[in-house]
């Protein structure tokens, strides 16, 4: 028996996002499933893990967010982008990995260690699949940081969060909640808060979205995309996301 996104409760976006990818037997869920109710809590703005230190074990994002983030030598930091529910950090075919990044606890996050590569074919699939995803959404960050003006910037980085969240279960129509304050908004998109403030309240302004009590709604993302330029990131032909 396979089983889908479809097939999987709201509440479970982790397997919801690696169904997504790739259709999942029924013993390959299960055993997601118990690894899943094993998740151990990391406290936010705890490390998960450190550039430049070994990878001790790949692990499964089961809820909340995180950050993938480079620190400067005078404090500064730039956010490299987001880690959500279902998303692996640490996968590597490599026998001594190092971290090339700091990946930080935006809130409490939940987690386990997810089975390795060999064990189920198509759990291999969807982890190769969210590989090349991950590298669809870092070249977007690079595009957006070098090309996009700054209401650009916000747009496409709220579409990309869209469809991500829209992949593992957590968007509903064009809303969801976003943990992060405009701070952390300006230290990924390389503004000020002051300038990020001014962008979403013009965004507001043009109905492009609301934001109320830490909850966006993107009231039109099909035309937002447009206005942006926006094409979902997609990967071995695959229709994602």
């Amino acid at each position: 028996m396979i089983a889908t996104a479809r097939d999987l409760r709201p509440d479970q976006p982790a397997l919801t996002r690696l169904a997504a990818l790739a259709p999942l037997e029924a013993d390959t869920a299960a055993t997601l499933q118990v690894l899943i109710e094993r998740a151990r809590l990391v406290a936010k703005r705890r490390e998960l893990m450190s550039e430049g230190r070994p990878i001790v074990e790949p692990q499964l994002i089961v809820s909340g967010w995180a950050a993938r983030l480079r620190l400067l030598i005078d404090g500064r930091r730039q956010f490299l982008g987001f880690v959500l529910p279902g998303d692996i950090i640490g996968l590597s075919r490599h026998p001594r990995p190092i971290a090339a990044s700091t990946v930080i606890a935006l809130t409490d996050v939940t987690m386990c260690t997810p089975p390795r590569i060999g064990i189920f074919p198509e759990l291999d699939e969807a982890y190769s699949v969210g590989q090349a995803l991950d590298e669809g959404y870092a070249f977007a960050q690079i595009t957006r940081l070098g090309r996009l003006d700054a209401q650009d910037r916000i747009s496409d980085l709220l579409l990309e969060l869209h469809e991500r969240l829209s992949l593992n279960g957590m968007a509903v129509g064009g809303a969801f909640d976003l943990p992060l304050t405009q701070e952390i908004l300006a230290d990924t998109l390389g503004l000020t808060t002051v300038h990020v403030n001014r962008m979403l309240q013009m965004a507001k302004q043009n109905g492009d979205l609301t934001w109320t009590a830490g909850r966006i709604g993107l009231n039109n993302p099909s035309l937002l995309a447009r206005k942006v330029g926006r094409s979902p990131v997609k990967v071995f032909g695959n229709r994602l996301v």
